[in-house]
Order: structure tokens, then sequence, then C-alpha cells
């Protein structure tokens, strides 16, 4: 059964065995890896790491200025099959909530267990009524996963050099 746990040190080999899965490039939504990040030593994992656990905050503590969000791996068996992030301040551009699940891992609903799993967390512990998830307009399975939780197509948008989809889903359902 898979869980949705905190990034940690732990998971270092795991991590790694799920990066090359999809192989190279920064497309690994859901884990908020950046160009500069190193994910390849141990110390710089490390620190990439912590810098996600920064700013993740409980219920009823105020949310830090900075931008930050709640990033969460999902796990199974020591493998880790994918990532989720949940963005605590909304945000126009990424939208509040966004996912990805390694290519060996897809087709048993992991998507949409996760995302089910974050709306709850949404609604429980940042008090949040709706929530924007966009996704690209050619990811179908990912457009499915929204919907299957709710999601209300808003429209499509060009963002930079790609279109998306933007779904609200409504945590008040």
């Amino acid at each position: 059964m898979p869980l949705l746990i905190a990034p940690t040190t732990s998971l270092y080999t795991a991590f790694q065995e799920c990066r090359d899965d999809w192989g190279p490039g920064l497309h690994e939504d859901g884990f908020g890896i950046h160009a500069d990040d190193d994910l390849d030593s141990p110390e710089g994992f490390a620190d990439w790491v912590g810098r996600r656990l920064h700013l993740d905050h409980g219920a009823g503590a105020p949310c830090p200025a900075e931008r930050h969000a709640s990033c969460r791996w999902i796990v199974e068996d020591g493998q880790v099959l994918g990532g989720i992030a949940m963005r605590h301040r909304y945000d126009d551009d990424l939208g509040q909530i966004g996912y990805g699940v390694r290519p060996s891992a897809r087709r048993r609903g992991l998507a949409s267990w996760a995302l089910g799993e974050m709306l709850r967390e949404a609604r429980t512990v940042l008090g949040l009524r709706r929530v924007l998830i966009p996704c690209l307009v050619d990811n179908l399975a990912s457009a499915r996963t929204i919907e299957s939780q709710g999601g209300v197509l808003e429209g499509v948008r060009d963002a930079g050099h790609v279109r998306v989809r933007r779904y609200w889903i409504d945590l008040d359902r």
C-alpha cells in the first residue's frame, strides 16, 4: 500500500532510481527540482531535502512570508514512486498542487490517490476552500486525474512557452 511521506535522506538511493526512471532533464513534477540542484552527491541531496522541508508547517502555524509548499513523496515498499507538492499560497501561474509519477509506476491510480490525500490536507490543515491545478494541455492522463478528483476546467492559457489546462477543485463539496 502506498504512503505519502515527507522527503527524507534515508531514501537517497530510492530517489535516484526514481529520477533515473524519468531519464535526463527536469521533468519530475511534484519534486521541486531546479536546474542548479545537486541531487547526485549525498551532501547536495541532503541540502535539497532540507530546503524541501524547511518551510513546511503544520495546522495552526502561520505561513512564512517566503514561497513555500508541503512536499510529499509517494512511497511503496521502499521505492519512491512519485512526488506531489502543495503550495500554501495561491499562485496564478503554477497553481497550488503539482505532481508526478515515475513512468514505471503509472496507470495504477497513484496520482489520483495522492491528489485526493493532498486535497484533504489542503482542506483540513490549510483551511483552503478551493485549489487551482494546472496541467499541460496535451497531458490527458493528468487532466483525467484532476477531473477524477472533482476538477472543473476553467480554460486553457498560455504559460510561457507551453499551454496549460487550468482546473479548479472545490474543497467544500
